[in-house]
């Protein structure tokens, strides 16, 4: 059984939709043992309550400094005892410590096409707004490990999602969440749970 841990900033649409994906029988092997998230007013809390699933505030403003918040972070998240650690919409620097302890461990879902609109100050609706901006006709989001650097690790799933005429960010976001996170996350956790997802020279392979 995979235990995971679910790391939120905000609403938790993709926490929802692991949830239902183990529920339901289409994330299968899979335990949520925990979640955290930086934001104490995060509704995704609530959704974890409401799931039963035991859930924590660790936010940087409740401590003195960065390496206090690391530790607190860190100690909280070992305590849990997770095989994965799952980021779904956290804006959050993960301390380079967890990453190199849980290498290949730490999964992201990114709301675009790697390598486009990603990277420093590609978050949340700015990534839309850029894609917009930029009139790409195709969009869609990325589940890929997590590494040092930002959005640049092995990419394990992608999803396309058309750009429609008249498109704003908050409508592409909602579809490209609809139409391609709600869908990728569950599957990447599933394959990674049934070990069918190896990394070899930066790169995954599916089995």
């Amino acid at each position: 059984m995979l235990r995971i841990v679910v790391c939120v900033s905000g609403g938790g649409t993709n926490l929802q939709a692991i949830i239902n994906g183990v529920r339901q029988g289409t994330i299968t092997n899979t335990e949520i043992v925990g979640v955290i998230s930086n934001n104490k007013n995060a509704y995704a809390l609530e959704r974890a309550k409401q799931a039963e699933i035991p859930a924590v505030c660790v936010s940087p403003r409740d401590y003195g400094d960065r390496e206090q918040f690391n530790e607190a972070f860190l100690k909280t998240v070992e305590q849990m005892k997770p095989d994965l650690i799952v980021l779904a919409g956290f804006l959050v620097v993960i301390p380079s410590q967890l990453i190199r302890k849980y290498e290949n461990r730490i999964i992201n879902i990114h709301p675009s096409l790697i390598p486009s609109f990603c990277g420093t100050g590609y978050y949340g609706l700015k990534v839309h707004e850029g894609a917009l901006v930029r009139g790409v006709k195709i969009t869609g989001a990325t589940v890929h490990f997590v590494d040092e650097g930002t959005d640049t690790g092995p990419i394990i799933m992608q999803k396309a999602v058309a750009v429609q005429e008249g498109d704003t960010p908050e409508v592409l976001q909602r579809r490209v969440m609809e139409e391609a996170e709600w869908i990728i996350l569950p599957q990447s956790i599933d394959l990674i749970a049934n070990g069918k997802v190896t990394v070899t020279d930066g790169k995954v392979h599916i089995s």
